[in-house]
């Protein structure tokens, strides 16, 4: 048996939320919030090994930012909630850009995949894969996307449609659908393994496993090979 240990988010005189982590554990992007009650936030990488913060961005607002960091911790995708668009900084140039989805509409982040390669957003009643290399956007129609897999091949979503399935995973590039739930279910950022193997979510529907008649919410994971 191992023991682990806990390392707290340094915020003197701030109050810290919204932490992501990278793959390794070395950075964790974050928000910090100024004043009481809170006025202004900041977004911010802190670097564990170095003992050092950068800052991503602050605004004058504490509608939520919802920073999602890369794996290796070079890429920070982040919200401007009140204007209600999404950039996306890169820590070798310290430069952001964006907004991604462009002048012309309002848009909400879900999810910058670990890899760096794609940032999930969404606006109105559809979701967007913006590609970072190329700039260009994949739409998928009528649905809220949940989740991208690491290699930004995934996308989990939910539809619209309540008569259908409740959670489903696309293959970005053949535009293939599996199926992971048929009943009420729900799932957050990084649900999706690397590959789209696994799929993690909850559900409180009894026959989504056999014997499972508790009515409670349970965790399952749904693997597709």
């Amino acid at each position: 048996m191992s023991s682990g240990s806990t390392i707290g988010i340094n915020c003197p005189g701030l109050s810290c939320s919204q932490p992501s982590l990278s793959a390794d554990g070395r950075y964790v992007a974050q928000v910090a919030t100024f004043n009481r009650p809170p006025s202004r936030q900041r977004i911010e990488v802190r670097d564990w090994r170095t003992d050092t913060t950068e800052t991503v961005a602050e605004f004058d607002h504490t509608v939520s930012a919802r920073p999602s960091i890369s794996g290796d911790g070079r890429f920070v995708a982040y919200q401007d909630g009140q204007a209600e668009d999404v950039f996306v900084w890169d820590r070798t140039d310290d430069t952001p850009s964006g907004p991604i989805e462009g002048p012309s509409k309002a848009a909400t982040l879900v999810q910058l995949s670990k890899d760096g390669s794609k940032v999930v957003y969404l606006s109105g009643s559809d979701t967007y894969v913006h590609d970072e290399s190329s700039g260009t956007d994949q739409l998928v129609p009528n649905v809220r996307g949940v989740a991208i897999d690491p290699t930004g091949r995934y996308l989990l979503y939910a539809p619209h449609d309540t008569n259908g399935p409740s959670l489903t995973l696309r293959d970005l590039e053949t535009g293939t659908d599996e199926i992971v739930s048929n009943q009420l279910a729900s799932a957050g950022t990084d649900a999706v393994s690397a590959g789209g193997r696994d799929v993690v979510f909850h559900s409180t529907a009894d026959d989504i496993v056999p014997g499972d008649t508790n009515g409670k919410s349970d965790v399952f994971i749904r693997r597709f090979y």
